[in-house]
């Protein structure tokens, strides 16, 4: 069943681009921006990376932590973060247990061909663990306005 804004978010652990083992629990008390994305850089990813953080400061004056999630490795990470100059962490999901506990990883097709892959979506989750927004429909050059507007 997919899951609906009031629900708790699932619990997760991961590691950041360093090999930190990051939780949902870290962030007990924060307003989290948790946000599921195909591919370090590609097109869409990159613009909506980007989009964050353009507006991290506004993101931040209203309480917001931001934390990007895909399936690529810690080394993908870093190496998009640094082009990039992102001010966020990125968790490398490379089991795919937190884009399965948050329903997004799912099957899509390109050119005819069927395969698995992220869904690009966001979960506002509030200081209590309760999932507060879902945004399904991603606007990649306008997210962080997505997300501040909500």
């Amino acid at each position: 069943m997919a899951l609906q804004v009031g629900d708790k978010a699932p619990v997760f652990e991961a590691k950041d681009q360093h090999g930190n083992s990051i939780k949902l629990t870290d962030f007990q008390g924060k307003r989290l921006v948790l946000y599921f994305y195909p591919k370090d850089d590609t097109p869409g990813c990159t613009a909506q990376a980007c989009s964050l953080r353009d507006n991290y400061d506004a993101m931040l004056a209203k309480g917001y932590v931001v934390l990007g999630v895909s399936v690529d490795d810690e080394k993908a990470h870093q190496k998009f973060i640094k082009k990039y100059n992102l001010p966020f962490s990125l968790l490398a999901d490379t089991d795919h247990a937190v884009v399965e506990a948050y329903g997004v990883w799912v099957e899509k097709s390109m050119y005819g061909r069927t395969y698995m892959g992220t869904a690009r979506t966001t979960f506002v989750i509030d200081e209590n663990g309760a999932i507060q927004e879902i945004i399904n429909k991603v606007d990649t050059k306008n997210h962080a306005g997505q997300v501040l507007d909500a």
